[in-house]
């Protein structure tokens, strides 16, 4: 029997057959307070970001739309909103815990009728060919294995014309607010997860599964080299986060 290969897990090397098990243990974790750690660990900037990335998908009426990684559903409720009656919007998560809280608070917000929930792999996604007219993935890349492999179902899955957005934390634009994020992503970030979430160790992870994740040009250039053209990011907050956008020729 071959030995499986090894993977990061943060700053661990893990096995590969092992990562997936150890991000579902994370979200498990932080899945109950996950929206109130993102508004205290981004100060609500977060919701700009996601703003953003609403605006640069050009969603439409009657589009079909998947959020993978959708968590607890901010994007999905807006998509929701915007595609209307005649749209379909699907949020997908591999992680059942959030999958759940974002479920249940669409649902009690009065969401229903064009949003599905579906379980799902970003490597193996189970929708057809050319079926979405849109897919985002904010903040769940970087918890992807084979990046690649995940990039290329994406891009199975879109129309032609279709439009992928991945929004994720990347590299700082400048030294000095470098050194002040990576003091607040290990100083301050487990602090707070400790005392909000009861769980320091899963915002450590978070903080050292973000210097892991390729930074601007790279991850330009690993969506280009899955197929797709025209690919751009806007950095905001500093390079802090970008939002990286590919289209399907």
């Amino acid at each position: 029997m071959s030995e499986d290969k090894q993977t990061h897990f943060g700053y661990q090397q893990v096995e590969e057959s092992e990562k997936a098990g150890l991000v579902a243990g994370v979200f498990d974790s932080v899945a109950d307070s996950y929206d109130v750690m993102n508004d205290l660990m981004s100060a609500g900037i977060h919701r700009v970001w996601k703003r953003f990335t609403i605006e640069v998908s050009a969603v439409r009426p009657g589009h079909r739309v998947l959020d993978i990684a959708g968590g607890t559903g901010d994007l999905a409720a807006k998509f929701s909103e915007l595609v209307g009656a005649d749209g379909e919007v699907v949020l997908a998560d591999i992680n059942d815990s959030m999958l759940r809280v974002g479920r249940d608070k669409l649902l009690d917000r009065g969401y229903h009728g064009n949003i599905s929930y579906v379980q799902a792999d970003a490597q193996t996604l189970p929708f057809p060919d050319n079926h979405f007219d849109i897919i985002t993935i904010a903040f769940g890349l970087r918890n992807v294995t084979h990046k690649d492999v995940a990039l290329q179902s994406m891009l199975r899955i879109l129309k032609p014309g279709g439009r992928l957005l991945v929004l994720e934390f990347s590299k700082p634009e400048s030294q000095l607010l470098s050194r002040a994020y990576d003091t607040y992503s290990f100083k301050v970030l487990p602090m707070l997860g400790k005392l909000v979430a009861g769980d320091s160790e899963s915002y450590q992870y978070l903080a050292e599964s973000i210097r892991m994740h390729p930074d601007q040009e790279t991850l330009k250039q690993m969506m280009e080299e899955a197929g797709f053209s025209r690919c751009e990011f806007f950095n905001m907050t500093g390079g802090i986060v970008a939002l990286h956008r590919g289209i399907k020729a």
